[in-house]
């Protein structure tokens, strides 16, 4: 062997033999890190070791698949509550027409009536979603909650009306003359819509006109059911603990797995969540699962309360920030938006291009609030607080304040059942025109109309909307003051 090695370093030009010596590398030694002491046994993780790190694995991905599933529970959630709770089939609308209609939906609005349905295309097979003509925006998202399509004023009818046919994914295409076709990529889709004149009466019967039905059944399609909650509890906020991953695994046995989501399917699998193969966990999984269900949602509230996505303040002025911080498509140029996903998805629901849309005068504007200015504390549903809306604010339409529970991101849960106050509103004005919207327990003497109850030893966060923003918002023109806490 050494007669072979110094016949090499001699073809080789080599002189000495000595720099064909090989040092040893240092082994690597056991140490203590974030999860404990790792052991290492001659180079070798100790079976101990072993367990600890195949645990420690498993609990990351969990977190991460929380993170990563927060768009397809929350859909799924809803579809399934509206079922058991309402009664609510794949060709049925149900109307959100008030305070408790809406108390379960994440982040609702308080001024415009919510009709939404979720079509199982399994079911019904192509789709034709009618929408009337009239004020009204909304939209056809798949069960990850990106948009197939726009409605209303935001899509490609323009608040004229149209015949939306929505394809299943593995549908042949459909060439029909008077329908816009659209293709979905999940087999379950979100149809929904709000009516938007400020006319109770003008609304209703718009409403009324809205109609779902088979393709197939075009020539004598059936009545649509406009069914309403009418007091019955439901909620659509994806479930804690094991339930959230029941929920996961329910759907994603009833969808196409995406090109880009295989890796998370990987890593469910041996947390015992495979398509194809029913939800039964053993002792160890459900432990790492309902752990991970709380670390992964605290993650993913401080991905949404305390954004550091770059970009995120309206202006510096104030802690006013853009609610939405990703594309509809849920795409950048290099990587899927996770966390800019997460972000908006654990405190919100559906996203259209019209809700993001740049072009004055069209869709809607969303800034959110989540602490004190002055020395970053959160909204404390114990003490008072005041916003100056200043005058002329960019909207074509209305705007809004509207108040959420931090622990549920829905409304504000309080006896008045009084989650928001907005433009549309008889509200006292000041001498220039601003408006002073008041949140407190108690409300100010005077001040009624402006006030916001809020409850105490709850915190609270708030969303300030801005319906069909004109130029002197995407221009940051307009100020928006921070909430003031009032001694």
């Amino acid at each position: 062997m050494k007669n072979y090695i110094l016949a090499a370093a001699l073809v080789g030009g080599l002189t000495s033999v000595s720099v064909l010596a090989q040092s040893t590398p240092t082994l690597q030694t056991s140490r203590d890190t974030r999860i404990g002491w790792i052991e290492l046994d001659k180079g070798f993780p100790s079976k101990d070791a072993v367990t600890k790190l195949y645990d420690e694995l498993d609990f990351q991905r969990a977190c991460q698949a929380y993170i990563w599933a927060l768009p397809i529970v929350g859909f799924a959630e809803w579809q399934s509550s509206a079922a058991e709770n309402l009664g609510a089939g794949s060709l049925d609308y149900v109307l959100y027409n008030n305070y408790r209609d809406k108390l379960g939906i994440l982040t609702p609005n308080g001024s415009t009536p919510y009709i939404l349905g979720f079509p199982n295309l399994a079911e019904t097979g192509p789709l034709v979603v009618e929408v009337p003509a009239g004020p009204s925006g909304g939209g056809v998202l798949d069960f990850w909650q990106r948009p197939i399509t726009d409605t209303g004023f935001a899509g490609p009818d323009k608040g004229e009306g149209a015949k939306y046919l929505i394809l299943p994914p593995d549908a042949p295409d459909i060439e029909a003359e008077g329908y816009r076709t659209f293709r979905s990529p999940t087999v379950n889709i979100f149809v929904g819509t709000r009516a938007l004149d400020p006319d109770p009466a003008a609304a209703e019967a718009w409403i009324q006109q809205l109609r779902l039905y088979p393709y197939a059944k075009r020539d004598n399609p059936p009545e649509t059911r406009i069914l309403s909650p009418e007091g019955r509890e439901w909620s659509q906020v994806p479930p804690r603990g094991l339930a959230y991953w029941e929920r996961l695994s329910d759907i994603i046995n009833r969808e196409p797995v995406a090109e880009r989501d295989r890796f998370f399917m990987a890593m469910l699998a041996p947390l015992g969540i495979e398509k194809g193969k029913p939800f039964q966990p053993d002792e160890r999984q459900r432990q790492l699962l309902e752990e991970a269900t709380f670390v992964g949602e605290s993650m993913a509230m401080a991905i949404s309360y305390d954004k550091r996505t770059e970009g995120a303040r309206y202006r510096p002025d104030a802690n006013w920030q853009y609610v939405i911080m990703l594309d509809p498509s849920q795409e950048s140029e290099f990587f899927t938006q996770l966390d800019e996903r997460a972000d908006y998805f654990y405190e919100a629901v559906t996203t259209t291009k019209g809700m993001v849309s740049k072009t004055p005068g069209v869709g809607q504007a969303y800034l959110g609030a989540y602490e004190l200015a002055a020395d970053g504390s959160r909204f404390d549903g114990g003490k008072n607080y005041r916003l100056r809306v200043p005058p002329d604010a960019p909207a074509k339409q209305f705007w809004s304040v509207t108040l959420y529970d931090v622990d549920t991101r829905s409304f504000i849960v309080t006896p008045e059942g009084i989650p928001d106050r907005s433009s549309r509103m008889d509200l006292l004005k000041n001498d220039d025109g601003s408006v002073d919207i008041y949140m407190g327990p108690t409300a100010p003497a005077g001040y009624e109309k402006n006030w916001i109850p809020t409850a105490p030893g709850r915190g609270w966060f708030t969303l300030f909307r801005l319906y069909a923003p004109t130029e002197a918002y995407f221009d940051k023109s307009w100020p928006l003051p921070s909430i003031e806490l009032l001694e």
